[in-house]
C-alpha cells in the first residue's frame, strides 16, 4: 500500500481501530489496517471482510460466534461481510490442528450443514449486510491447468513450515498430496473476492497468511489478517467442544442456557464479556470497576447470561430464565418440564431415572441416589431399591434436569 494515497487517520478512524482490536489475538499488519480503515473513511467504499467457513458439522455453539461477533462489529462500522461457505474446500478436508487426514464429507452434507450453519449464524450476523458466497464459484472452474498454476505459486518447503505438517513429518504420521491443496485454495478464495480482511481462530494463521501471499501473485493489494482466540468452554480449561461436553449451543433452550453461562468462573466471565457481550469496553470496565469495588460478580454474570440468551431467543425468554433459575435455587419445580409415560409399575427408582432420561445408564442413577442428587417432589431420595407405583412423579437430577413421570 506504499504507493497508494495518503488518507487522514481520523478520530473516526481510530475508534474503527480499537473496535477491530477488541479481543483480537492478533492484528497483521496493523499498520496496513489503519490505512485500509482510513481509505475507506475518506472514499466511502466499504472494506470487504471475508470469513470462510467449512460446514463440516451442522450446528454451532458460543464458541463459534466470538468470530461472528467481530464480524457483525465491522459491518455495524459499514463495511462489507462476506460469509464464504467452503463448499469445494470441505471435499479436500482442514488438516489444520489434525494428526491424521480427516475424511471429506460429501456434497449432500455439506450443502445441509451449510444451511443450517448460516440459518444459525443470520442470530448474530445483520443478514441484509451479509453477502454469502460457496467457493465451489470459482474453485471448479479453474480445473487441473488452472490447479497446477496455483500450486506453482508456493514452494513446498514453505508449506513444510506449517506447525501440523512438521509434527506429522517428524512423527512418521502420513500426509496426502492433497492436504497441501487446501491452504492453496483457502488462500485463492481471498484472491477470487477481493478480500481486504480476513478473520479465523488462531489455528487458521498459516491459511490466513497464504491469502495474502497469493494475492501478491495475482497482482492485488494483499489483505490484512485478524485472528481471534478461542474461548474456553464451561470448565474453564480446554476450547469450547462438543466432544469435551463443555459447550452451550446457540439453538439449546433458553433455560439451559442461562444456568450454563451462569455457571463459569467469575474470572471466566470476564473474557466472555470481551469476547461475547456487544457492551462497550468502557461499559464492562465500569462493571468491572463496579465488582472490585464489592458489588455481587453474580450481578454481572447474570447481565451476561441474559444479553446472551436474549440475543438468541428474546429479553422475555431470557427473564424467563432468569425466573427458572431462581426458582430451581430454591429447590422448586420449573413449569416446562417435559413429561415421560411408562408402564410397568412398580418400576425400581434407577430404572426410572434411565427411562426417563435424567441419567445415562441405571448404575449411574443409583450413583446419584447414594450421593444424594436425586429428589422425588423435592424430597431427597436415598433408598436405592425404592420401586415407584403407578402415579404421577416429578423427579429431579442434580441442579437442572427434571421430568414428570406418568408410570401406570
Amino acid at each position: 500500500m506504499s504507493d497508494a494515497p495518503q488518507y487522514p487517520v481520523t478520530d473516526a478512524v481510530l475508534e474503527a481501530l480499537a473496535i477491530t482490536r477488541r479481543g483480537v489475538e492478533e492484528l497483521l499488519p496493523e499498520a496496513e489496517w489503519t490505512k485500509k480503515l482510513a481509505r475507506s473513511a475518506a472514499t466511502g467504499v466499504p472494506l470487504r471482510i471475508k470469513l470462510g467457513l467449512d460446514p463440516t458439522a451442522p450446528d454451532i455453539h458460543v464458541g463459534h460466534t466470538v468470530v461472528l461477533n467481530k464480524m457483525r462489529q465491522l459491518q455495524d462500522l459499514g463495511h462489507q461481510v462476506i460469509f464464504l461457505i467452503g463448499d469445494f474446500t470441505s471435499l479436500i478436508g482442514d488438516p489444520s490442528g489434525r494428526n491424521a487426514t480427516r475424511p471429506p464429507l460429501t456434497k449432500e452434507q455439506i450443502q445441509a450443514n451449510a444451511e443450517t450453519y448460516y440459518a444459525q449464524a443470520k442470530l448474530v450476523l445483520d443478514p441484509a449486510r451479509t453477502e454469502i458466497r460457496y467457493n465451489s464459484e470459482w474453485s471448479e472452474p479453474l480445473g487441473a491447468v488452472g490447479m497446477i498454476q496455483l500450486a506453482a505459486k508456493y514452494t513446498v518447503a514453505r508449506m513444510m513450515e506449517r506447525d501440523d505438517f512438521t509434527k506429522r513429518f517428524a512423527a512418521g504420521t502420513p500426509i496426502s498430496v492433497h492436504e497441501f491443496l487446501y491452504p492453496l485454495m483457502q488462500g485463492y478464495d481471498s484472491v477470487a473476492l477481493k478480500s481486504d480482511l480476513e478473520l479465523g481462530g488462531t489455528d487458521q494463521k498459516f491459511n490466513l497468511l497464504m491469502g495474502r501471499h497469493l494475492q501478491q501473485e495475482y497482482g492485488q493489494e494483499p489483505q490484512c489478517i485478524l485472528t481471534m482466540p478461542l474461548l474456553e468452554g464451561l470448565d474453564g480449561v480446554e476450547k469450547m467442544s462438543k466432544s469435551k461436553n463443555n459447550y452451550i449451543g446457540i439453538t439449546e433452550p433458553a433455560n439451559s442456557m442461562f444456568a450454563k453461562i451462569l455457571s463459569i468462573s467469575d474470572v471466566q466471565m470476564w473474557k466472555w464479556y470481551e469476547l461475547l457481550s456487544f457492551k462497550s469496553m468502557a461499559e464492562i470496565a465500569a462493571l468491572k470497576a463496579e465488582v472490585a469495588g464489592g458489588r455481587n460478580p453474580k450481578d454481572a454474570k447474570v447481565m451476561l447470561a441474559k444479553e446472551i440468551t436474549a440475543r438468541f431467543h428474546s429479553a422475555a425468554a431470557a427473564d424467563a430464565a432468569e425466573q427458572d433459575f431462581i426458582n430451581r435455587a430454591k429447590g422448586g419445580i420449573p413449569d416446562d418440564i417435559p413429561t415421560v409415560a411408562l408402564t410397568g409399575a412398580p418400576l425400581g427408582i434407577a430404572q426410572v431415572l434411565k427411562a426417563a432420561g435424567l441419567v445415562s445408564s441405571t448404575s449411574e442413577g443409583l450413583r446419584m441416589i447414594e450421593q444424594g442428587g436425586v429428589r422425588r417432589s423435592g424430597e431427597v431420595l436415598a433408598d436405592k431399591g425404592l420401586k415407584l407405583d403407578a402415579g404421577e412423579h416429578v423427579l429431579q437430577v442434580g441442579k437442572r434436569k427434571f421430568a414428570r413421570v406418568a408410570l401406570s
